[in-house]
């Protein structure tokens, strides 16, 4: 039978599975996996060709397949099966790789182009191991002769080890430049101006490229407003909270706490007319993962990778980790959150605050200590929205305690249990606020409010100033400028709800 006449599947694929300690260390699924992505997507050979370097297909048919396809993307020819067979059959090697039937079923192989990168470093490394193993069988030969010399042995061994390393490091094999830039690029091209995924370039909820975590206790709206906003993310609704969500291709939603009770809460805003775009772009994972994600920091990226989301929803963040509280293992868990954003993979997580937080003031203001779980697991975070209030309570308080951008909030918000939606205060907006006093506010009387009575603290003035100088800058409010303290005291800034804002809501 011709070398490569049936699938991989019906072979062995991984060392150790079904193969011998004296069988190579090979992957041919993951062969015919960078095989086929290059004939549907022939710009990606360029990213796979420094990942792989040369020699690096176990199988000899996939070995020449793979530098048919290199010529033909050199010469900027396409690289589909079609095109691909006849120039095997004009090179003669048609018959050898197992003939045309092969070259379309690789072709068919039913992994997507996105994930061809993470089967080239896995092609990459088989290809690695087999040379070492290489190196290792001939010392091991070397030292089985009469009259072997040790150090011979010893000074031929460490010089195969350094023209090992030495090749790996010329070729960059991916993993050394794969994620390296120029720092022009980096800092001009690299997303740092992109639009926000949920709010304003002003006031940032969740910016892309950085993990949003939504945290509370049970019971306050955490699945509510992560619901919401997966639902904005796939164009059924446009805001959230009053502000704009972008839309993302697909949604990977892991429900590994209670799915059953996740679907009924999301059953509460899904209408016959969402079949097909819940069908097409929501996919959902129920139960635990096959590893947690501090044992296997590359599951994130590759489920997202499997699934061809854009976006994954953690839920929650106490089922994808051994244990919170272990600061290795909440830096492993980082690590996967990264491998994952680095890929262009958004990600929001619900997580948990501490028991004895469960039971504070309404309005209160928590910290980022209050968040169960080791300091690395907020600190990795891009963003982190606080939930306080009481379980089953409609009325509860957002805070914004890690920002991208501007602070949003704190916002006084309202669940609808029924409907599934939650819908802000209009009491604590700041834009509200100045409407409705005629003698205008300072930032100490707009901190007050905002923070429900008492004496605001220094921080809470300076967040009220920064609200009201956006209003300013957007037209709608005016500043009288305040008075220097002397003697008799100064006079706080002011500042007044402008005449076109007045009109515009009168």
């Amino acid at each position: 039978m011709p070398q490569g006449t049936t699938l991989p599947s019906q072979m062995p694929s991984r060392f150790g599975e079904g193969s011998t300690p004296l069988e190579p260390p090979f992957n041919l699924d993951a062969e015919c996996a960078v095989l086929g992505a290059c004939m549907h997507k022939a710009d990606i050979i360029d990213a796979l060709r420094p990942i792989l370097g040369d020699d690096a297909f176990y199988r000899p048919a996939h070995e020449t397949i793979w530098r048919a396809l290199l010529v033909q993307h050199r010469e900027d020819r396409p690289t589909d099966p079609i095109v691909l067979t006849e120039l095997l059959r004009q090179q003669g090697d048609l018959q050898r790789v197992g003939g045309p039937a092969y070259v379309s079923q690789l072709a068919n192989v039913p992994y997507g182009t996105g994930s061809a990168e993470y089967h080239a470093e896995i092609v990459r490394e088989k290809a690695d191991l087999r040379r070492l193993a290489t190196s290792a069988l001939r010392t091991l030969q070397r030292a089985q002769e009469p009259g072997a010399d040790p150090e011979a042995i010893r000074s031929e061994a460490e010089a195969d080890v350094r023209a090992e390393r030495e090749r790996a490091l010329a070729s960059g094999q991916g993993r050394l430049s794969r994620f390296a830039t120029d720092g022009w690029s980096f800092v001009k091209e690299s997303g740092a101006d992109t639009e926000p995924l949920w709010g304003t370039r002003e006031k940032t909820v969740w910016a892309p490229g950085e993990s949003l975590m939504i945290v509370g206790a049970p019971g306050v709206g955490k699945t509510t407003l992560a619901h919401q906003v997966i639902f904005a993310r796939l164009g059924l609704q446009e805001t959230v909270l009053e502000m704009p969500v972008a839309p993302s291709r697909r949604v990977l939603y892991l429900a590994m706490d209670r799915p059953k009770q996740i679907a009924k809460a999301m059953a509460r805003r899904v209408f016959p007319t969402d079949e097909k775009i819940l069908r097409e772009r929501l996919v959902v994972w129920e139960g635990p993962l096959p590893a947690t994600l501090d044992k296997e920091p590359d599951l994130l990226a590759d489920l997202a990778a499997a699934h061809r989301a854009d976006t994954i929803v953690i839920d929650s963040l106490k089922d994808a980790v051994s244990t919170m509280v272990d600061d290795s293992l909440a830096v492993a868990f980082h690590n996967a959150r990264m491998r994952a954003l680095r890929n262009g993979v958004e990600i929001l997580e619900l997580h948990h605050q501490r028991k004895a937080t469960a039971d504070a003031p309404r309005g209160q203001r928590p910290s980022l200590d209050q968040v169960y779980g080791s300091t690395w697991i907020t600190a990795g975070a891009g963003s982190v929205l606080f939930v306080t209030g009481r379980a089953g309570d409609p009325a509860v308080t957002l805070h914004h305690l890690k920002t991208p951008t501007g602070e949003v909030g704190p916002l006084d918000v309202t669940h609808d249990h029924v409907r599934g939606t939650t819908t802000v205060d209009p009491t604590k907006d700041p834009a509200v606020l100045l409407r409705n006093a005629p003698g205008g506010l300072t930032a100490r009387d707009l901190a007050t409010i905002l923070i429900g009575g008492g004496d605001p603290e220094r921080a809470d003035i300076e967040k009220a100033r920064r609200h009201l100088s956006r209003l300013v800058d957007s037209g709608l409010a005016t500043k009288a400028d305040g008075i220097a303290g002397g003697v008799g005291g100064g006079q706080q800034a002011r500042y007044y709800a402008s005449a076109r804002h007045l009109t515009s809501v009168g």
